[in-house]
């Protein structure tokens, strides 16, 4: 047999295998039950219900916490910084010894001040004894008037003396007490910007800065469109003011708004606003950007969903509703505003019904569907 011919009869048992897999396979395509193929058009979806409530509206904006209080604290006598009384970032009681002036020039003036009051006291001693004496002798006819005058005069400059070396002498102790400076209030330390052995100037050089972190601001900005829905709802009570802390994975922070500034920035066309946390467990600290949530107004019972279920279009936006027949049908709707991951339906929609919120991609009005589990 030629090579040919063995080549012709290869290539006509090859197209005779492939005839028979064809055959086989559309043999078993045909025998697939017709539930299992009804089974692999129902799309897998996730649902919810289109729930009827009140609907709180917020603002989601970026803030900054600020100390409730902060002072550089300063030296109001001169002389050489002797020690430090707190660890750098600690917090600190009021009253709280911070700094330590070296005392002892100090004492020495007190030290002379009491000299000069007791002395004054002893010459004021003696002037009074003088003008009792002569007073007697003026009585008596023994001196004249004149001299009797200077005496009275002599009782009155000891007097003035005295109460002047008195004030000298409280000065002094002042002084002395402003060389312990401790902290007027709880609050938090930061670096020292001097240290021991620094000569320190009165009411000039820079000791420490402390900060009053309970409570503590969070301050943001608003648009002033926004001033109105804020004013209205302050008007009803207290507006709670929530922060959450980005990357701490604790609840957010509970405040309330005390501040709205007295004038909207005319270049960035927002207004200031600031909430008061009592930051018990000091989460917050000065300079922290945070988020803040602020309610603005609540829509009575309204109809929401959640905002995944929301689908658009060029007709408008649209909701997949599942019935109970297992069908969806593509539902247009008006939407409101939005919160908290919820969106507010004003027309299209019933509290009760089952919107698809997830696989929509694979949906068309009419489609079959089925909740996975667990959704």
């Amino acid at each position: 047999m030629s090579w040919k011919k063995l080549l012709l009869i290869v290539l006509v048992l090859a197209l005779l295998a492939v005839a028979m897999l064809v055959f086989r396979n559309g043999h078993d395509a045909a025998s697939m039950p017709k539930a299992a193929s009804s089974a692999s058009a129902e799309v897998p979806v996730q649902v919810a219900n289109a729930t009827r409530g009140d609907v709180d509206l917020s603002l989601k904006l970026v803030g900054r916490a600020e100390a409730w209080s902060t002072v550089t604290l300063r030296s109001r006598v001169s002389g050489q910084l002797e020690s430090l009384g707190f660890t750098p970032g600690a917090q600190v009681k009021k009253g709280s010894l911070l700094v330590q002036i070296d005392t002892r020039l100090l004492k020495a003036q007190l030290d002379q001040a009491r000299g000069s009051v007791a002395r004054d006291q002893a010459q004021l001693l003696k002037a009074q004894a003088d003008q009792q004496r002569y007073s007697d002798m003026l009585a008596k006819g023994f001196v004249s008037k004149a001299d009797y005058d200077t005496y009275q005069a002599n009782l009155g400059v000891a007097k003035a003396v005295l109460q002047s070396d008195i004030a000298a002498q409280e000065l002094a102790q002042t002084q002395l007490e402003y060389a312990r400076i401790v902290a007027p209030f709880d609050g938090v330390t930061g670096s020292p910007l001097v240290w021991p052995g620094a000569q320190v100037t009165a009411d000039s050089t820079d000791l420490l800065v402390l900060n009053q972190i309970h409570p503590i601001r969070v301050a943001f900005n608003i648009p002033e469109d926004s001033l109105a829905a804020v004013r209205a709802a302050q008007a009803r009570g207290d507006v709670p003011v929530t922060a959450a802390i980005p990357g701490d994975k604790g609840t957010p922070l509970s405040g309330a708004l005390e501040f709205i500034d007295n004038a909207v920035d005319a270049t960035t066309g927002t207004i200031v606003l600031k909430g008061r946390f009592d930051n018990a467990d000091a989460r917050l600290t000065p300079g922290q950007f945070v988020q803040v949530t602020l309610p603005t107004a609540r829509i009575a019972n309204a109809i929401s969903v959640p905002v995944e279920a929301l689908q658009s279009s060029s007709k408008g936006s649209f909701v997949f509703v599942l019935g109970h027949d297992g069908k969806v049908q593509q539902r247009y709707i008006t939407p409101g505003p939005t919160a908290a991951g919820r969106a507010v339906i004003d027309k299209g929609l019933e509290a009760g019904e089952q919107v698809v919120t997830e696989g929509q991609m694979l949906l068309i009005d009419g489609s079959r569907a089925r909740v996975k589990s667990g959704g």
